[in-house]
């Protein structure tokens, strides 16, 4: 299907007011499909809906039809849309007597509550799984579990300028014009645009500037306050299906991305972005990401999976149906997989958020870390204390800090470990039930400091109270703690107190 074959914006606030009126959203489809049915079609399994829509119901027509593709009698077409405009605005077409839909139109519930839709190309509302088996190239897809991963972990406070790069189906871009005055989105694929525009349009969202082309190549000198990306980051051998594989050797594609990022920031801006990196023979892999980072920028990257390289190859080859192909030629792709990786001394492949802050400063932060274990998404004000955490001890030597006054933050509890019935506890943890999900091993000093950290006292004071209580000179409490407490800032166990004191 080329771009002119697509549907056009123009009638979508009739359509967009139809699919409202019949609860065609995130909470009517859970509603109507039960949540067994409703999980199966995030994995792209359509037998539980479609038991699920057997009735004739406005709601039941649109799922049937948006959703699992299949013809619906005219008649049931036309109760549930305004048919006349679906059909002139290409949304859907007939024949003998029947409807079909054109592209996939997903409900997708706003971070506030907002009914929003993602179009996308029939049957690829979601990734892998074979989704885009026997399909061009430039297919598009709709939002998958790497899209929402992005959208969650992304810092949402109001900025002038932002910048979605390869948007595919425009869902960051749809999150971006909450909260930004100015949205630009760009993508190698003219298909993706066309389907960013009708995504912004059925949602109700504001129109973005959609420019065509690779990496910052389309936006010239421009800079931003926010850039987004989920690229096309597989490190595959070549370039089969443009969503995925980023026709750049290894993981060239994301460590351009990210080290012309900081040249694109406006001071204060931050870069926030999904990466695959390769695992390679003889090299640290959290040296090899530090020196990816810009002059100028603080970054936070974390690591939140790694696959060996077979893995990794079976992973990406069911999700192009390689796998359904003859024994012989699936053996021959897993092949040409392995050589790439033999030839790169590659030896896994991680997987991760990579976030940049522009400071200008001389002495960045630079954090790179493996974190396989739970989050709590949404976590764009996690990212965004951590930078604040990084500043504040940048600038706040041990002097300082033993001057201040910390909190507690919110929802950090105490456990003690150690054997039943026995006197004291082996070590004490300190453990977050929001955001990261952190936990930490404290000695009874430390437990005992953060336990009363309520701002009422400066650290220095705590620890003078504490070697009284424990029989410790104050003086070397105070000269071996600091790092501590820094450690528990920076690890967000412990923040500064607010205000004047």
């Amino acid at each position: 299907m080329s771009t002119t074959s697509l549907p056009t914006p123009d009638h979508s606030p009739r359509l967009r007011a139809a699919l409202l009126a019949a609860d065609f959203t995130a909470d009517g489809l859970l509603d109507l499909l039960g949540a067994p049915a409703y999980a199966a079609l995030a994995r792209s399994e359509t037998v539980p809906a479609l038991r699920a829509t057997r009735g004739d119901t406005p709601l039941e027509t649109l799922v049937r039809l948006f959703l699992l593709q299949r013809p619906v009698p005219r008649e049931r077409a036309a109760v549930a849309l305004p048919l006349d405009e679906a059909l002139a605005g290409g949304w859907v077409v007939e024949a003998a007597g029947e409807v079909r839909a054109t592209v996939d139109v997903r409900p997708y519930g706003g971070p506030e509550g907002q009914d929003w839709f993602v179009v996308s190309d029939l049957g690829l509302a979601v990734g892998g799984a074979g989704g885009a088996s026997g399909h061009d190239e430039g297919v598009v897809l709709g939002v998958g579990g790497a899209s929402t991963t992005l959208a969650g972990i992304t810092v949402r406070t109001p900025v002038g300028t932002a910048l979605d790069l390869g948007t595919g189906s425009g869902i960051q871009a749809l999150h971006a014009s909450q909260y930004a005055t100015r949205v630009t989105a760009t993508d190698l694929n003219p298909r993706a645009l066309a389907f960013t525009r009708l995504t912004l349009a059925l949602s109700g969202a504001p129109a973005a500037e959609l420019l065509e082309g690779s990496l910052f190549e389309p936006v010239g000198d421009e800079t931003y306050d926010l850039i987004v990306s989920n690229p096309p980051f597989v490190i595959s051998p070549g370039v089969r299906l443009t969503y995925r594989d980023g026709g750049m050797g290894g993981d060239d594609l994301c460590r351009t991305l990210v080290q012309q990022a900081g040249e694109r920031l406006n001071t204060g801006g931050f870069a926030q972005l999904l990466a695959n990196w390769q695992h390679v023979e003889g090299e640290d892999w959290q040296q090899r990401l530090r020196s990816w980072v810009p002059n100028g920028c603080d970054a936070w990257i974390v690591q939140r999976e790694v696959q060996d390289v077979t893995q990794y190859a079976e992973l990406w080859l069911r999700d192009s149906g390689d796998h359904r192909t003859g024994p012989e030629e699936y053996a021959a792709r897993y092949d040409a997989w392995l050589d790439e990786f033999e030839a790169r001394k590659t030896k896994a492949v991680g997987f991760g958020w990579i976030t940049l802050r522009k400071s200008g400063t001389e002495q960045p932060s630079i954090v790179v870390e493996e974190w396989p274990h739970p989050v709590e998404q949404p976590l764009g004000d996690t990212v965004r204390a951590h930078f604040e955490r990084q500043d504040y001890l940048r600038t706040h030597d041990d002097a300082a800090l033993l001057a201040d006054h910390f909190v507690l933050a919110p929802e950090v509890v105490q456990e003690q470990v150690g054997l039943p019935g026995a006197e004291d506890p082996e070590h004490v943890l300190l453990r977050q039930n929001r955001g990261m999900r952190r936990a930490t091993k404290v000695d009874t000093v430390g437990a005992g400091f953060a336990g009363v950290c309520d701002g009422t006292l400066s650290a220095g004071r705590i620890l003078d109270a504490i070697g009284q209580l424990v029989g410790e000179d104050p003086v070397l409490l105070r000269d071996r703690t600091p790092q501590a407490i820094r450690t528990l800032v920076e690890e967000g166990f412990l923040e500064p107190a607010p205000g004047p004191r």
